[in-house]
This record gives C-alpha cells, structure tokens and sequence, in this order.
C-alpha cells in the first residue's frame, strides 16, 4: 500500500512520497504548520494485469478437463479433484490427485472452479504448485496427466516428482 500526503491550502498541492516500509508519518515539509488542514489518502496498487482476468491458481487443459469429466461421469457421483503434493518420489516431493466427495472439503482448502469443475487443495500443497497446468494425452507412449509446475526447480524422468525452494 502507497501513501501520500496531501497539503490542503489555497497553493498548488505538494506531494510526499513514503517508503512502502515506512509505518510511521513522521515527515516535514517547508511551510508546513499546524493549523493548516491535512488530509492523508491511502492508494491500494493492484498487482493483478490490468486486463482484469486471473489466471487460475490452478489451470487444466482441454483434454485433462475433458479426461477428468469422463472419469467423474463413470463413478455417477458428485465428486470433485483433490491435488496436492507429499514427501516422496525420485525428486523429493510427488504429486496427489484423487476425486473426493464434495462434502468432505475441508474449511482451509482452497477452491478451484475450471468451466464448471471443481479443484481443491489443501494451503500448503497450493504453495508448491501454484501456477500449475495440468494436462492430459492418450499417447501410448508418455500417454497420462502431465503436470507443468513452474515452481519446480528439477523434475524426475517420470513427470511425477518434483524438487521445489522455498
């Protein structure tokens, strides 16, 4: 959050810039006393694009969503996808995915919706796969979900492990 400080007299307006780190408003400025009014605004900066639309914190493919939506289809239940991550695997750490019932998310998980179906994942897994797409192929070899995490600094030859710093 920006700050400035704005003079309210009958001369132009004089503007003070403070440091984002600053918590105090202790300044000065020349000609400034203590009966003049002065008003303080805050600016919120948004961080997002200015196009307004968000990538998703998790993203599928086409064809994973349309994989994942046959599969749900053929258990008739009301389920949605549960990805996270573990301790394991060639690299460190490996990728969870399973269908859950809905009725069992948990009030800290975090809520994905994609055209309709529903993600969830649990804080700290979120941290370590933010950003990721999941994709699927029905190639005979390699064939799968593949998952692209850019938060993973080494990935094992089988695409499911991964090293991730924090």
């Amino acid at each position: 959050m920006a700050f400035s400080v704005l003079t309210t007299v009958h001369s132009p307006p004089q503007f003070l810039r403070l440091p984002q780190s600053s918590p105090s408003l202790r300044f000065s400025l020349p000609n400034l006393k203590r009966l003049k009014p002065l008003s303080i605004r805050s600016l919120s900066i948004p961080a997002a694009p200015a196009s307004g639309s968000l990538a998703p914190a998790i993203s599928l493919t086409d064809n994973a969503l349309k994989h994942l939506n046959r599969m749900r289809s053929e258990r008739n239940e009301d389920l949605c996808l549960r990805i996270g991550v573990k301790q394991g695997g060639c690299s460190g750490m490996s990728y969870t995915m399973d269908f859950e019932d809905r009725a069992n998310k948990r009030p800290d998980d975090s809520i994905i919706e994609y055209e309709g179906f529903e993600i969830v994942c649990d804080p700290k897994s979120l941290l370590f796969i933010f950003g990721m797409q999941l994709d699927y192929s029905n190639a005979l070899i390699g064939g799968g979900f593949s998952f692209k995490n850019p938060n993973a600094t080494q990935t094992c030859g089988c695409g499911k492990s991964f090293a991730a710093e924090m």
